[in-house]
């Protein structure tokens, strides 16, 4: 049996889109967070998964304490330069596509603690997307920051979401032949790393 369309009867069956547009879509509402908590940004970050803040509006609601089951790094609190390869190493296990919120100045410039032993700026160890500002940030700022981070993802490309993750891969692979061939720990292989980078007048090591 022959069937023939004429004139609108088409219209409101018919939908034309971008793979991309479709992907990001479904990627911007079904975030799955992993909490990198180390200090007071862990605990505002406690009440933006309660009822009275209620993450799970945006379809982020899917909280994860194992890499591999998660796409959203939230870093809270600071880091110091021995936990730069533990925070690599869990950035490199997670799913991919994956993104990297750093929340508060501790994580986002190292804050108040310019000493040798915190890691000024998680951004020179793993890629990072959105920053929060405050210290510690309050819950709306939270939100706004994963808000700011889905119009973010709505505006990729798949290609260029491979290529930003595929340089980290590759300063990774030169972490590991560090740590072998100089016979290093990961925190010194990282340290090399960092001062290589700022020999090049590079900020980050990837």
């Amino acid at each position: 049996m022959e069937t023939t369309f004429r004139g609108n009867e088409l219209d409101g069956a018919v939908m034309t889109t971008r793979l991309d547009a479709v992907v990001n879509w479904a990627r911007k509402n079904s975030l799955w967070p992993l909490p990198f908590g180390t200090a007071c940004c862990a605990i505002e970050f406690m009440s933006v998964m309660a009822s009275k803040y209620d993450l799970s509006r945006f379809g982020a609601e899917a909280m994860r304490f194992s890499p591999r089951q998660s796409d959203m790094m939230m870093v809270l609190g600071t880091v110091t330069n021995k936990m730069a390869p533990v925070l690599r190493t869990i950035y490199a296990q997670m799913a991919e596509p994956k993104w990297v919120l750093s929340v508060g100045v501790c994580a986002s410039s190292g804050g108040m603690y310019r000493t040798y032993a915190t890691l000024q700026g998680i951004d020179r160890v793993i890629p990072v997307d959105v920053y929060i500002p405050g210290c510690p940030p309050r819950p709306e700022s939270m939100i706004y920051g994963v808000m700011k981070l889905q119009e973010k993802i709505e505006q990729e490309s798949l290609s260029m979401r491979k290529d930003h993750i595929a340089r980290f891969y590759e300063s990774l692979d030169r972490q590991r032949e560090l740590e072998r061939g100089k016979d290093l720990t990961g925190h010194q292989a990282v340290h090399e790393m960092i001062l290589e980078a700022a020999g090049r007048g590079a900020a980050t090591i990837f």
